[in-house]
């Protein structure tokens, strides 16, 4: 698909929600979520950034960015210790 499209059709998306509201719980749930993992993507994201002068390096998967999304930087810094330590 063209990329212009999937933008249009993704701020036209963030639009009605910001105009209607969301009337149901699970899709307040779910886009909660969404953003945890999204910012915990962009942690582990910044992590490889600045470990990269330390030589440390986490994979940024499923599983590491739900610890970091979902733990936040406590998480960040169990997956950093577990990368230097343990494997």
């Amino acid at each position: 698909m063209d990329p212009v499209i999937i933008i249009s059709v993704v701020v036209g998306l963030v639009v009605f929600l910001l105009l209607f509201g969301t009337a149901l719980k699970p899709i307040r749930v779910a886009g909660r979520l969404a953003v945890k993992l999204l910012v915990g993507a962009l942690l582990l994201f910044f992590l490889n950034i600045i470990g990269t002068n330390f030589g440390l390096h986490v994979p940024i998967n499923a599983i590491t960015t739900v610890v970091a999304g979902v733990l936040g930087i406590p998480g960040i810094a169990a997956l950093a210790i577990i990368k230097s330590f343990l494997l």
